[in-house]
């Protein structure tokens, strides 16, 4: 008898333990740059599964980059493959918002008893805020700084922070003394960067919006002087036409004195650079006064489940919650150089990380320049991104000269693009 008793024990609990994998549910998740997030993810996974060992995150293949996600969510779609969370580029989120793709978070934000306290406020909930609801929740915030490699510009003559360049007129300075010092590549502008994320910064730094009432607003004078900036920078500093992977391996080779990027790659770039004197620094302005506002770049949390079952649904809102609050954003700020959009995690748990990590901080000194990443309205917008980012290597391999010819291009075809 006791036999027996101990043998139906035993398949009890053999079989309870089947159950209790069994009832793990699943949440499956897509997001882009494994480069710059694949860390901050392993960073994260335990410590949500110490809080919810019922909940499995199966990630995907990660997008290449914010198109490449938006592609993809717009293909899977149509063919019912939807994962249940998405990351998305801030200046994404409204086309999946118009095609009914991503849900509103609202029902889930009211059954949080103390969704502000967790660190969540108004103004960063704004970027992804659609018809006074939000749909998303913001994940990483980033803002185009300098990249310096002081070894180098001390063959410029700059040997301090304060020293570094102010405008671009003083970037293309320093570039013509890194030049006859005999450094052959001293600079590159990411130009490159997603969703033509350095034009808008160009017009930014100007006050003038890219986009304005549905207009593309290339053919005003700050269009023009925008254009006229990359073509003196390129030419000025002998840049060349290096994918974003290349040019930042080049940068952390040591042999360039100065890298225009996001904020996003600091870590990467600490973790891999060769042994010189990294320093990061505002980004340059049009006049020495420096910019009057530089877009805001990072992406957001959406839920985009096709799952019409509530315990997906529920869970996945928790992984949603749990990378964009406190802890979860804490860790992007630690793994990249993004900045986390959540009060909690910039102002307690991350109170004496950016003092102990100054690089990191240039980019939250910038804080107050914060404005729009714009994305292009109508279903062409992925469309006017490509015509745009053809232009500006144009641009670099010096098929257009004529700033003034390439503005009025630049507005035809654009204009024909967009919604009438």
């Amino acid at each position: 008898m006791k036999k027996l008793f101990a043998t139906s024990l035993l398949a009890f609990a053999v079989s309870m333990g089947v159950n209790a994998v069994q009832a793990k549910v699943t949440v499956e998740f897509a997001y882009p740059y494994a480069g710059l997030f694949d860390v901050t993810y392993e960073k994260i996974l335990p410590k949500f599964y110490e809080q919810h060992p019922d909940i499995e995150i199966k990630i995907r293949a990660p997008y290449e980059n914010y198109e490449d996600g938006t592609n993809s969510i717009l293909r899977e779609s149509v063919a019912n493959k939807l994962p249940d969370v998405t990351m998305q580029g801030l200046n994404r989120q409204a086309i999946l918002v118009e095609k009914g793709i991503a849900k509103s978070l609202e029902p889930y934000i009211a059954t949080e008893a103390d969704f502000s306290k967790d660190g969540y406020h108004s103004a960063m909930l704004a970027l992804s805020t659609f018809s006074e609801n939000v749909y998303g929740l913001p994940f990483s915030i980033s803002l185009p700084v300098g990249y310096y490699n002081m070894d180098v510009m001390a063959k410029a003559g700059i040997n301090s922070t304060a020293d570094l360049p102010k405008s671009w007129d003083e970037v293309i300075g320093a570039c013509e003394k890194l030049i006859a010092a005999g450094v052959k590549q001293p600079m590159f502008w990411g130009w490159n960067i997603t969703g033509n994320w350095f034009l808008q910064a160009l017009m930014w730094s100007q006050g003038q919006a890219l986009m304005e009432n549905g207009e593309f607003m290339i053919d005003t004078p700050e269009g023009l002087k925008a254009l006229e900036t990359m073509k003196a920078l390129f030419e000025g500093c002998k840049m060349p036409n290096l994918g974003t992977g290349d040019a930042q391996a080049f940068f952390n080779s040591g042999n360039s004195g100065m890298f225009f990027w996001s904020t996003s790659s600091v870590a990467a770039v600490e973790r891999g650079k060769t042994d010189f004197d990294f320093k990061t620094n505002e980004y340059p302005g049009l006049l020495a006064s420096g910019p009057k506002g530089l877009p805001a770049g990072g992406n957001a949390a959406m839920l985009v489940s096709q799952s019409n079952d509530p315990a997906v649904l529920d869970a996945s809102w928790k992984w949603l919650k749990f990378i964009t609050s406190g802890e979860g954003a804490a860790d992007v700020a630690r793994t990249t150089g993004y900045m986390p959009p959540n009060q909690a995690a910039n102002e307690i748990i991350l109170k004496d990380f950016y003092a102990e990590n100054p690089n990191k901080a240039t980019a939250v000194r910038q804080l107050p320049l914060l404005s729009d990443w714009q994305a292009y309205p109508g279903d062409n917008g992925l469309a006017i991104t490509q015509v745009i980012y053809d232009a500006i290597e144009g641009i670099v391999t010096d098929e257009y000269n004529d700033m003034a010819e390439l503005q009025e291009m630049l507005k035809e075809e654009v204009s024909d693009l967009l919604p009438r």
